[in-house]
């Protein structure tokens, strides 16, 4: 696996239980279904703090630094 691609992340048993009986409804991978989640918060949040997407993920990430 390419690490510069991919992360793997830790979550509690029952919370990946839900996602994965969620992803069984929708017909989806767990991944997709996360990348969905992020996406969905990202643009909340975006709009909530009166930012374009990009600004608000490039001003996010910079925060990180």
């Amino acid at each position: 696996m390419d690490t510069k691609k991919w992360r793997s992340v830790a979550v509690k048993i029952d919370t990946y239980n839900i996602i994965k009986a969620l992803c069984d409804k929708k017909y989806r991978a767990p991944a997709a279904f996360i990348t969905k989640l992020v996406d969905e918060y990202v643009n909340f949040q975006a709009t909530k703090n009166k930012q374009t997407v990009e600004v608000y993920i490039k001003n996010l990430l910079n925060e990180k630094k």
